[in-house]
């Protein structure tokens, strides 16, 4: 690694940390049950919202009935999603007169955006009219990711009330989420990328001469059956056009990932600058870092918040320093053959294939990193083009359960359902009842909590299992051998882990894919939130237990070890045979320059 390397990092890192205490702060005020100066000042908004859709601000819902409103909630939205797509060739908005997705390629998207995957088997600019990118993937990366922050707020009422029947109102964690959060950052944000160059217009499509003519061969065969070779002229391109900033700001502060454009934030339309490069790559962990922060003040000791901050800087840190090494390396095989791959006044070094030059080694990485460790799926590099090793980190980050920070909400409540099952392994050790912020972990929990934690593995391993055994699932499969295996095992852990992000290799439009993932990305949501509200709801109607000398202390560099033990030991016994058969076995094959 090079100086510019740790320096980009290391700037990186401290700016987020700076801005994880106010904006924690800031979203604690939103979600409090009294009132104070942060819900008084949109006040007047949020009342007129609840009385337009016939809501009850002040019903205090239990679990059951919290489940129920997100489920039919976000059941109607994938239906709207599926249905724009459908129908998008006779509705407006739609300049390029695109058609209609087929059906099975709209019901994998439908579920990817209503799940906050934004998985994407198809081509942005050639594939959505503007009203089916606005009105149905655009609104769903607000409302995918207000419900993710909704149901980590139910789970933390549970641990902080005592004795209570009910956890929250969903419509009102939902409207909060979007109002006082993730519609005023975005639309900062969005003024910020339009100022650095991303397109924000309704216009068609332009075309324009390119800069030096070219031709290319095309055969064909004539009526008597010969073949026949003629050139073909190209004089002019096509850029597309499309309100992209908008889009992009809240693919990103939401961990929704997708992209406007088919190679997503590569594009020089979704990310033309360094500058533009720094602030989508910040939105991407901000919020998930920031809700540790907030967790810590609404149960009332701001320690336990930093405690599991620390716990995913743990094991995000080396993790991104692998990754960049790896990368900065170079090919393994490139070193069999002489090449140069020191980086030097005259190049940047490494291996830079399929990354933007305007980048280079460590934003990539650093995106690649960030984007599989928070949920976030969106790719500024082709991860498909990354060294064995370099590729292995942001699977194995996915494979982790997205809980290194995670998607906005859902990756702090799969990290406290791990956290669950430290303390009940503490408890065990020393034989004494565990307990976690003041109530009891028993039976009713560990369920709830093995369930979140153990679902996303059982679909990666049984989905990997599937698609290698049935010819339609290998016949995506762009390259051969281990680096084949790969690229399906990284598709199933990003639907699996809702992610987003794919190694490019796979053509993975296909009925088969289509179905395949879809079935991952939606049992890996929906049944982990119903988990959640489950034990929120068990744990609201316990009292609270006192502390005494026999309580482990959560807040600890000791439980911070513990804590990142169990989720790397359960990400590793889990997916170490697999990643042996995979980047393992191509980067040994690479080193002996096979």
């Amino acid at each position: 690694m090079t100086t510019n390397d740790y320096l980009q990092l290391g700037l990186y890192l401290v700016v987020l940390l700076l801005l994880v205490k106010p904006l924690g702060s800031y979203m604690a005020h939103v979600f409090a049950d009294a009132p104070n100066r942060v819900t008084r000042f949109g006040g007047r908004v949020e009342r007129a919202i609840y009385r337009l859709c016939g809501i009850a601000p002040d019903e205090d819902m239990g679990w059951k009935r919290y489940a129920l409103a997100v489920l039919l909630f976000n059941l109607l939205g994938l239906l709207a999603v599926y249905a724009l797509q459908r129908l998008q060739g006779w509705l407006p908005l739609n300049p390029q007169h695109f058609g209609a997705v087929s059906a099975d390629s709209s019901m994998n998207t439908a579920i990817s955006f209503a799940s906050n995957t934004n998985w994407q088997g198809y081509g942005g600019e050639s594939t959505m009219s503007y009203l089916t990118q606005m009105l149905g993937l655009a609104v769903q990366n607000f409302l995918s990711a207000a419900t993710g922050i909704a149901v980590l707020v139910a789970l933390v009422r549970g641990f902080a009330r005592r004795s209570a029947t009910g956890i929250g109102n969903f419509w009102v964690d939902l409207t909060r989420s979007t109002l006082y959060l993730l519609l005023p950052l975005s639309l900062l944000l969005s003024l910020l990328l339009v100022s650095q160059g991303v397109v924000q217009n309704f216009k068609p499509y332009v075309d324009v001469p390119v800069v030096q003519a070219s031709s290319y061969s095309t055969t064909a065969k004539d009526a008597a059956g010969h073949e026949v070779t003629t050139q073909a002229a190209v004089a002019t391109q096509t850029l597309p056009m499309g309100p992209a900033a908008s889009q992009i700001a809240i693919k990103q502060l939401g961990t929704n990932g997708g992209g406007f454009f088919n190679v997503n934030s590569a594009h020089p339309f979704e990310n033309p600058t360094p500058l533009s490069n720094f602030l989508e790559l910040l939105s991407i962990l901000l919020i998930p870092a920031a809700l540790c922060y907030t967790f810590g003040q609404m149960v009332g000791d701001r320690r336990q918040g930093w405690s599991l901050l620390a716990v995913m800087l743990v094991i995000f840190i080396p993790l991104l320093l692998a990754c960049t090494a790896a990368e900065q390396a170079g090919n393994p095989l490139l070193a069999h053959l002489g090449v140069d791959q020191h980086a030097s006044a005259l190049q940047a070094g490494g291996n830079m294939e399929g990354k933007e030059t305007r980048f280079g080694i460590a934003d990539s990485t650093l995106w690649a990193t960030a984007t599989t460790a928070a949920s976030n799926g969106s790719v500024n590099a082709m991860h498909d083009s990354f060294t064995p090793l370099g590729g292995l980190v942001p699977m194995w980050l996915m494979q982790l359960g997205e809980v290194i920070f995670g998607g906005v909400g859902s990756g702090l409540y799969g990290m406290l359902a791990f956290a669950v099952v430290a303390v009940f392994i503490a408890g065990l050790m020393v034989g004494r009842t565990p307990e976690y912020l003041g109530k009891k972990i028993e039976a009713y929990e560990m369920k709830m909590a093995s369930l979140a934690v153990l679902l996303p593995c059982a679909l990666v391993v049984i989905g990997t299992a599937i698609a290698v055994m049935v010819p339609a699932g290998v016949a995506g499969v762009a390259n051969p051998g281990a680096h084949g295996f790969s690229e399906m095992l990284y598709a199933v852990s990003s639907a699996s882990n809702n992610n987003g992000s794919a190694f490019g290799g796979l053509s993975a439009n296909t009925p088969f894919w289509n179905v395949l993932l879809g079935a991952c990305m939606f049992l890996a949501r929906f049944p982990l939130i119903v988990a959640m509200l489950a034990m929120a709801g068990g744990l609201a109607a316990k009292r609270h237990v006192p502390e005494s000398a026999g309580t482990l202390p959560t807040h600890t560099p000791l439980f911070v070890t513990l804590l990142a033990c169990v989720v790397i030991v359960v990400g590793a016994l889990t997916f170490l045979p697999a990643l042996a058969l995979g980047p393992i076995a191509e980067q040994l094959m690479s080193a002996m320059g096979h």
